[in-house]
């Protein structure tokens, strides 16, 4: 701390248990035994002053002073006491910030990214506590450019960083000018010299192998007409290698950006061509992303952004903006207006849109309506004339060509559908519909409501007999189906023959077809349909046999299953087996045609006669003895 001489810096008293009153016993005065070199004390007061200007904290911050009070007025045969008194010198910013060093030197390679730190300098200040504060700044315009500074909170370093890429190709060697400056100055000693302090921190530029750089640095945008050839020409794009080699670079697209391969570059050129044909109106804008790469490094890439713009050209015509109807009244006055059309065009024309409205060729004659060109790409109709009858015609349709400003210029032409409806005396539309007109007109509301009730009844009697007729045909064929019924009946077991009852009861099968008997014919036997070989067994010497009964039978129930309706068709199949008793064969089955014991009936087989059992007894050996029996 330095401060000017005589300077108060603290009192000191003491006291004397002696009568002030007597004499001089209690008269005190004060002198400094150890420090009066650098303080003094008043005699009478006790205030101890500063006997130099030039005290430094840096150089002694603390002193010891012994200071002596004695009575009597210090005269001869006075007592006296002694008291140290310590003396702390407190700081002041009165000392400059100072690098140890006027250069700093460091490496960084070119390849390093923005932020990447490339060393840390510190100034020195004799000052403590926040008079030691410091901030450092860039002095040189190159240096505060490519670099930053900032300070370390904590140590009080200034911490130097990329603030941008660096480039070996352009420079080497970077000398970046660093100040550090207090951040408390103060003011009674800003005479004693300059607060801050500078060094030089070179920093030294290493090269590395760097991939291509596009040129522009940023995306580049391409324009091409929509009807461009194929092959055309959209563009070139540039990269070069930046080391001092400068290596080739080839091009190509990354075909994510670009899956439908619209556009095509040249590889050594970086020109870009036409691939596919364009349509503006499908895709307006098209961002593909180009990759460049060194010839002999593949790892060195970089990419860039193209954005191609396709310009339009006229190639779609204009349109009525939505299928348009009107209506109108039937007392429509002449030059209504009734509707007003507008129109859409795909194509975007610098200039802008221009569309004229006119009636279609085939409607020049037409003495209903009128169009009007409003001259705002917007045109209107107006009828021509009063006195529409939507019974004589209730739709007219009205054609409207539209072209456009071009070039060239393109047309197309619309129909408006015109409805001639009924309206009330306010304008307001009741109906358009000619026929609910005709009906309206000819009924009353009364009658209309009578109508409409008779047919919500005739429909409901409908409904009920249709209910009725499926509720009977679904009991009739629940009947149906109780009747119709499938019997099978196996029998496979011999048994003891017609008397083992046991085994079987013939009675079942009597039962399931007890068919009405047939008489017999009176006409003879027919043979003519059987083999020889059973015309000489059932004939022999008996005549000629009688067939006659089967034909009957078999036409009697024929004309039963086709007369009856009311049934289904039942298919029955019976064989009628007999080996005769003088078969040597004897029975293959456990029925026996002449059992007297047995309970089955064979009373329908006694009009088939003689010759039917001895037919059966001929072929019984005959089949006996084709299965082996």
């Amino acid at each position: 701390m330095v401060m000017k001489q005589s300077t108060s810096v603290m009192k000191v008293m003491a006291s004397d248990a002696d009568d002030p009153t007597y004499g001089s016993s209690a008269r005190i005065v004060y002198s400094v035994l150890d420090g009066e070199r650098f303080f003094t004390v008043d005699r009478q007061t006790g205030v101890i002053r500063t006997a130099v200007a030039d005290l430094d904290r840096e150089t002694q911050d603390r002193y010891e002073l012994v200071v002596k009070a004695t009575d009597m007025a210090g005269q001869m045969g006075g007592l006296s006491g002694s008291t140290t008194v310590t003396i702390v010198i407190t700081d002041v910013n009165d000392n400059p910030p100072r690098f140890p060093q006027k250069m700093y030197q460091f490496s960084v390679s070119e390849g390093a990214a923005v932020g990447t730190p490339i060393g840390r300098v510190i100034a020195t200040d004799a000052d403590m506590g926040e008079n030691t504060d410091m901030s450092y700044l860039i002095k040189d315009e190159e240096g505060g450019e490519l670099f930053r500074v900032s300070t370390d909170g904590d140590t009080q370093e200034a911490v130097i960083t990329i603030k941008k890429p660096l480039d070996f190709e352009n420079k080497h060697t970077h000398n970046v000018v660093v100040e550090a400056v207090n951040k408390h100055v103060d003011p009674r000693f800003v005479d004693l010299g300059s607060f801050r302090d500078q060094t030089i921190v070179r920093v030294s530029v290493s090269d590395v192998d760097e991939p291509p750089i596009f040129i522009p640095l940023t995306g580049t945008i391409m324009e091409v007409q929509e009807d461009a050839r194929l092959g055309a020409l959209v563009g070139i794009v540039t990269a070069k290698d930046p080391d001092m080699d400068n290596v080739p670079v080839r091009f190509s697209i990354d075909r994510s950006t670009d899956q439908e391969q619209i556009f095509n570059i040249d590889p050594v050129t970086g020109a870009i061509t036409l691939g596919k044909i364009l349509d503006r109106e499908t895709a307006g804008w098209h961002n593909i992303t180009v990759t460049a790469v060194e010839a002999d490094n593949q790892s060195m890439a970089s990419q860039t952004a193209v954005s191609i713009r396709i310009l339009d050209v006229n190639d779609n015509p204009p349109e009525l903006a939505t299928p348009y109807e009107a209506s109108i009244c039937e007392d429509a006055k002449p030059g209504q207006l009734i509707h007003t059309i507008s129109v859409v065009d795909r194509d975007e024309p610098q200039s802008g849109h221009r569309f004229y409205f006119t009636l279609a060729p085939e409607a020049s004659n037409n003495r209903h309506f009128t169009l009007w060109d409003i001259k705002d790409n917007t045109a209107g109709i107006r009828t021509q004339r009063s006195g529409f009858n939507r019974q004589e015609q209730n739709v007219y349709l009205l054609p409207i060509l539209v072209v456009d400003s071009g070039p060239p210029a393109l047309s197309s032409t619309g129909t408006l559908t015109i409805h001639v409806c009924g309206c009330d005396t306010d304008g307001a539309i009741q109906s358009c519909n000619a026929t609910a007109y005709v009906m309206s007109a000819a009924l009353s509301p009364g009658a209309l409501i009578a109508l409409l009730v008779c047919i919500l009844i005739l429909i409901v009697l409908v409904l009920l007999i249709l209910t009725l007729k499926r509720h009977r045909k679904g009991q009739r064929m629940s009947e149906d189906e109780e009747d119709m019924r499938d019997n099978v009946i196996k029998y496979n077991d011999e048994g003891g023959g017609e008397q083992d009852t046991q085994a079987y009861d013939m009675s079942a099968l009597r039962s399931l077809y007890d068919f009405p008997e047939v008489k017999s014919s009176d006409s003879g036997p027919d043979l003519r349909s059987v083999p020889q070989w059973i015309q000489n067994r059932v004939v022999g010497d008996g005549g000629p046999a009688d067939f006659s009964v089967f034909k009957g039978y078999i036409r009697k129930k024929v004309e039963q299953a086709d007369a009856d309706l009311t049934v289904p068709p039942y298919d029955s199949f019976q064989t009628y087996a007999f080996e005769g008793s003088s078969s040597p064969a004897l029975s293959l089955s456990s029925i026996r045609t002449l059992s007297t014991t047995s309970e089955q009936d064979f009373s329908y087989l006694s009009d088939w006669g003689p010759r039917f059992r001895q037919l059966a007894g001929y072929y019984a050996p005959a089949q006996a003895e084709e299965e082996g029996s």
